[in-house]
C-alpha cells in the first residue's frame, strides 16, 4: 500500500486548484516556489531551474516533509537522479527523476550531477539493490549487471525473485518494499512504465474482465481517499487464481490466492479490484 503525499483533493494548495492535470505528488511546485519549467502553468513567487544530483548510498528514504521523522513516501536507489530545487537544514527538496515523486531527502545521500548509467543491478543478492543504476567499465562488468536498454521478459518472474522481501510502507527496493513498489520494480526490469502509486498503476495498459485475467496482469484494489490516505493495493497475477504481492498482512512479498486477498481487502473497505493487461 502507498499513501498519498499529504494532499487531500479538498485541501490542495491554491496553485493546484486550477491545474487539474498537475498531480501534486509529482509536480515540483509548492506555494512560493516552483521549477522553472512550470512558469505560466502554476502560480509561485519564484521559479528556479533544478540542480541535477544522484544517489550515492544503496537506498535513501524520501519523506513528505523536511522532518526526517515524517512519513516515508518513496526511496531513491543508488545511481538514480534527483533534481533538487531547495535546501534546508541538511535536507533537500526535489523530485526523483525515475518515478517522478516529489519529496525531501538527506543531502548526504546525494552527489552533484546525474551520470548516464551504463548498467543496472539485475540480481537481488548483489551489494546494491535490484534495479540500482551504475556506470561500469568493460573490465568491471559482472554477472549481476545488465546493460541499460536490455530488459527482462516477464514481470512476474522478476517479482518471484523478491519473494520473502519484507513489506515496509514507502519502500521500493529489494531490501524492503510496499505493494506498488514491488510492481514498479518488476515493471522497470522489463522496460515498462512503473508509476509509484497504486491509483496511477490502475491506469496502465488496458482493462480486462476478471474471468480473463492471466499471468502478468496487474490487479489493483482502489481505495477512496476520504479520511484515509491509502490509494489502493497493487498485485501481479501469478496465474488465474493467485497473485504475488507485498502485503502488510503477511509482512512480506508472498504468493496468495486471489479470492483470499480480495476477501480481506474488501473487508477493509477497498473497492472491487481492477484488472489491467500491460503489453510488453
Amino acid at each position: 500500500m502507498v499513501r498519498r503525499s499529504g494532499f487531500n483533493e479538498t485541501e490542495l494548495p491554491p496553485l493546484f486548484t486550477d491545474a487539474a492535470l498537475l498531480d501534486p505528488r509529482t509536480t515540483l511546485a509548492r506555494p512560493g516556489l516552483a521549477e522553472q519549467a512550470l512558469e505560466g502553468c502554476v502560480e509561485a513567487e519564484a521559479y528556479r531551474a533544478p540542480t541535477a544530483m544522484h544517489g550515492v548510498v544503496a537506498v535513501a528514504d524520501i519523506h513528505i516533509s523536511q522532518d526526517a521523522g515524517s512519513e516515508r513516501i518513496d526511496q531513491l536507489l543508488f545511481g538514480e537522479a534527483f533534481d533538487v530545487l531547495d535546501r534546508a537544514g541538511g535536507r533537500v527538496w526535489g523530485r526523483a527523476r525515475r518515478d517522478g515523486l516529489v519529496g525531501w531527502i538527506d543531502a548526504a545521500a546525494l552527489s552533484e550531477g546525474a551520470p548516464l548509467p551504463t548498467h543496472r543491478i539485475a540480481s537481488v543478492s548483489a551489494d546494491l539493490p535490484f534495479n540500482a543504476l551504475v556506470v561500469a567499465d568493460n573490465d568491471d562488468v559482472a554477472a549481476h549487471l545488465m546493460p541499460i536498454g536490455t530488459f527482462e521478459a516477464d514481470p512476474v518472474s522478476v517479482a518471484e525473485r523478491l519473494l520473502g522481501v519484507p513489506h515496509q510502507p514507502g519502500a521500493r527496493s529489494s531490501q524492503a518494499t510496499d505493494c506498488s513498489g514491488l510492481v514498479q520494480q518488476a515493471l522497470y526490469a522489463c522496460g515498462l512504465a512503473g508509476p509509484r502509486f497504486a491509483d496511477q498503476q490502475a491506469g496502465l495498459g488496458e482493462g480486462v474482465a476478471r474471468d480473463q485475467a492471466r499471468r502478468g496482469d496487474l490487479v489493483v484494489w482502489p481505495h477512496a481517499t476520504g479520511d484515509q490516505a491509502w490509494t489502493g493495493h497493487s498485485a501481479l497475477m501469478l496465474d488465474a487464481q493467485r497473485v504475488i504481492h507485498a502485503t502488510g498482512h503477511h509482512g512480506a512479498v508472498v504468493i496468495e490466492n486471489l479470492a483470499e486477498a480480495e476477501a480481506r481487502y474488501r473487508a477493509d473497505g477497498f473497492d472491487a479490484p481492477v484488472f489491467r493487461r500491460i503489453a510488453a
